[in-house]
């Protein structure tokens, strides 16, 4: 079974930390997954850096931007990444854009991931009809889950086609801004994140956008599997460096 799957399984809130891979420097990659893990974090999503990424607010578009000028490339990711199951367990998921892994060759993309043990992909701008057209087999050949994301303004006929593709978790995104720290949850997304949780879907919602520190992790697991941390562990390494890791980790749980 796919360790994304696994993962969903167990009882506990899931705290999934995103990075972009080779910032602050080139090859910090693998040693920010190792600690992440060994400081217990469930799931990590990989940032693949892209010169226009439209989700993403400040904090990630400096990180994506510097990963870039370090000479992080989808090739070097992969070439980073290529012994990364010899030590770590966790699931790991590929964050990145549609039309880098479309120069690379998608089916070519799908198979070194698979190579090195990657379990899923979230490409926020790949449609999911083009997936459920074109890609949905090619996933499935290599065993990886396309994780979808779902706003407040995405319609409830939208959600249930996106859980119907869909094999993994859902990608919950807190509100219709790009991403970033906020100090909190309101009413309006708290009804949100209630709204969902009611539809009963057959997948699992994990909460993205805004999510910080451990009063806004726990807020949002409270309707949802887990929670998505990015902006905020970018911040903290930018200011405080990979060595930081656990400290930052423990101060979530």
């Amino acid at each position: 079974m796919n360790r994304i799957n696994l993962k969903l399984q167990e009882t506990k809130k899931i705290l999934s930390i995103y990075f972009s891979a080779g910032y602050p420097k080139l090859n910090d990659t693998v040693k920010i997954i190792e600690d992440l893990e060994k400081n217990g974090v469930d799931m990590i999503e990989i940032g693949l850096p892209f010169s226009d990424p439209l989700a993403d607010g400040p904090t990630i578009q400096e990180s994506s931007t510097q990963a870039l000028h370090n000479g992080m490339t989808t090739q070097v990711l992969f070439d980073q990444l290529k012994d990364i199951r010899k030590t770590v367990t966790i699931p790991l998921v590929i964050m990145g854009y549609y039309n880098p892994m479309l120069q690379f060759g998608m089916e070519n993309f799908c198979q070194q991931c698979a190579e090195i043990g990657i379990d899923g992909l979230i490409i926020p701008d790949l449609p999911v009809d083009v997936y459920a057209d074109e890609y949905k087999t090619t996933f499935e050949k290599y065993g990886l889950k396309n994780i979808f994301l779902i706003t407040p303004q995405t319609s409830d006929e939208r959600i249930r086609f996106i859980d119907s593709v869909s094999d993994g978790f859902i990608y919950m995104v807190s509100s219709a801004s790009v991403t970033g720290s906020q100090s909190g949850f309101g009413s309006v997304q708290e009804e949100y994140f209630k709204r969902i949780a009611d539809m009963n879907l057959k997948n699992s919602q994990i909460i993205g956008f805004g999510i910080s520190n451990k009063e806004t992790f726990n807020q949002a697991t409270q309707f949802a599997k887990g929670a998505i941390i990015g902006s905020a562990f970018i911040k903290n390494l930018t200011d405080n460096g990979v060595g930081s890791i656990g400290g930052f980790v423990k101060a979530i749980r």
